[in-house]
């Protein structure tokens, strides 16, 4: 069982779904990253200093109960949804260029005309043969 599971894993299909998963994860992470720390700041500057991470609407404000303990707040936090979703069309966008691209490799490769069979001798011969035999009179 051993054996047949390190086949399994060292088939390069698995291998390869690894290392896209290790880069990916690395790529959503750098994304993230763009989106919260460049692209959002100046998008909420222009918009009044606003910060989209804090931006929620709060149902029922934190508080202190009768009894002493601490009622949390309850909010909906739309404006880490909003950078969520930037987040996504970045990642979305990125990848349909990638795979528009490997695409149009495909489809050059496709289109290259395949190189025709170098024509054996014989024939050749037989070709010459054939257009002397044509230029007679």
């Amino acid at each position: 069982m051993l054996k047949e599971f390190r086949e399994f894993a060292m088939k390069g299909s698995v291998v390869d779904l690894a290392v896209g998963l290790i880069i990916g994860t690395a790529f959503g992470a750098i994304v993230k990253s763009l989106v919260d720390d460049v692209i959002m700041p100046p998008i909420g500057l222009i918009l009044g200093n606003v910060d989209f991470s804090q931006l929620k609407y709060v149902m029922q404000a934190a508080s202190t109960g009768a009894d002493g303990k601490e009622i949390a707040e309850v909010a909906i936090r739309y404006g880490g949804f909003l950078n969520v979703i930037i987040t996504f069309i970045i990642v979305a966008f990125s990848m349909f260029l990638i795979v528009k691209a490997m695409n149009s490799m495909k489809r050059k490769q496709e289109a290259a005309p395949a190189p025709t069979p170098e024509t054996p001798p014989q024939e050749k011969l037989l070709a010459e043969i054939r257009d002397l035999l044509a230029k007679r009179p």
